[in-house]
């Protein structure tokens, strides 16, 4: 028998007319937010996608023409959670709820984050007996805290000469603060400023927990004037 005119064409070539077709229709992303994009729908460029369903049920291999049609069928999204598979998985479910858990999560872990402040305290070679508890008290107050300690002694003109002085009171600063603090720098000279910095030891809880409020960990100088 010969075959009857205008029978429907073959599988694969219907298939690729599909993927063209589903490609013109993909509205254009902007640039500017592309790494923090998430495909959705008909956003979804690959041609061929792994489906998970709202259940986390494996449904195999299929073009994201026919995963959407399932997703519409349950009024649901069509969303891509690995992007950089092959083939890039989706799933499908709500995708306001997705965003929802996805910002909870990242909040979560901002929380969990510290943010590093670095205190200052400040000496000098002629610094009285009140002064130095002032100034040492100071400093076991914010390593309570949680904060680091930078102490430092700056030499004016011929105080250089008497480096040694300088050496001895951020010494005996470290001795003094004992089991609140471990000592990240030991004294050393930069310029005419002598200086070390002490962290919070592991050992102690902090007495005031911040919370953080930055996505990475800084480091801020805040200095204590006598």
């Amino acid at each position: 028998m010969q075959p009857e005119v205008g029978a429907p064409k073959s599988q694969p070539r219907m298939a690729s007319l599909r993927a063209r077709l589903w490609r013109q229709i993909i509205p254009p992303i902007d640039k500017r937010s592309a790494k923090s994009f998430i495909r959705t729908n008909e956003r979804i460029r690959a041609r061929e996608i792994r489906v998970i369903d709202e259940n986390g049920e494996q449904l195999g291999v299929m073009a994201p023409f026919d995963a959407l049609k399932m997703a519409r069928e349950k009024s649901l999204d069509l969303v891509e959670i690995s992007p950089n598979a092959v083939p890039p998985v989706c799933k499908i479910q709500d995708y306001g709820k997705f965003l929802y858990e996805k910002d909870k999560s990242e909040r979560a872990a901002r929380k969990k984050q510290k943010v590093i402040v670095v205190k200052e305290v400040k000496f000098s070679v002629t610094v009285d007996e009140h002064d130095y508890q002032t100034k040492k008290n100071q400093a076991v107050r914010f390593l309570g805290e949680g904060d680091k300690v930078k102490a430092s002694l700056r030499f004016k003109g011929r105080q250089m000469a008497h480096r040694d002085l300088g050496y001895k009171i951020i010494n005996r600063l470290i001795l003094d603060i004992g089991d609140a603090g471990l000592v990240e720098f030991m004294p050393r000279m930069e310029g005419t400023t002598l200086h070390a910095i002490i962290a919070p030891s592991k050992k102690l809880e902090p007495v005031v927990k911040k919370p953080a409020t930055a996505p990475q960990a800084t480091s801020v100088e805040t200095p204590v004037e006598a």
